[in-house]
């Protein structure tokens, strides 16, 4: 098989999503793609260029949104980049303990791309950055909150589950405000729960820049 940056990538995407960070190394990925490990410096520099390409395939699987409405752009961008992230949360994980960073001109399309809608929107250069970091902080808290099932750890086991203590312990009398909501917090959807977010904060953005 002819190797290319893009097929070495995206191979090695596919293995820190099946057995995480820490299962990714070039003896495993030249196994995965049945090479020798010498020639995947050919493609990659280090581990480093590794982690940066992958987390930039991420980026660039995101479509650019068709000239729209601001508000329109940012949504369509923002939730684009929770549905790839949510298919990929290892990528979340190596952004935020910054062991990777979306070093590609397409990565930088879309980052570009979410500035000119919160540019358009009316907020100033501070205000763009700060949009832009609320986003992706709320991008990255919904998909780790998510997928924190997929991170490889185990619950410690419990003489009662946690719902059932909840329900147990909060009372009408005690703790009126957490008995009424309870239930809707127990029933939450995650991806409900991002929709409801993301309006929000668009919201909040819309109200800023007036």
């Amino acid at each position: 098989m002819a190797l290319s940056r893009e097929k070495v990538l995206d191979a090695a995407l596919r293995l820190a999503s099946e057995h995480g960070l820490a299962g990714l190394s070039m003896r495993k990925l030249a196994a995965e793609l049945g090479v020798e490990a010498m020639s995947l410096y050919n493609h990659v520099a280090n581990k480093g260029d590794l982690l940066d390409g992958l987390t930039a395939r991420v980026f660039e699987g995101v479509p650019l949104p068709a000239p729209g409405p601001w508000d329109s752009r940012l949504r369509a961008l923002t939730s684009g980049l929770y549905t790839a992230f949510s298919r990929y949360p290892v990528v979340v994980r190596a952004l935020a303990t910054d062991q990777a960073n979306p070093r590609s001109v397409g990565a930088l399309k879309f980052i570009d791309a979410m500035l000119e809608a919160l540019l358009d929107a009316g907020l100033d250069e501070r205000g763009a950055a700060r949009g832009y970091r609320s986003l992706m902080g709320l991008v990255f808290g919904a998909v780790l909150t998510e997928s924190v099932g997929l991170s490889g750890g185990v619950s410690e086991a419990r003489a009662e589950p946690v719902d059932a203590w909840f329900q147990r312990l909060v009372t009408a009398r005690e703790l009126p405000a957490l008995h009424r909501v309870l239930p809707s917090m127990l029933e939450g959807d995650c991806l409900q729960d991002f929709e409801f977010q993301l309006d929000l904060v668009i919201g909040g953005l819309a109200a800023s820049a007036r």
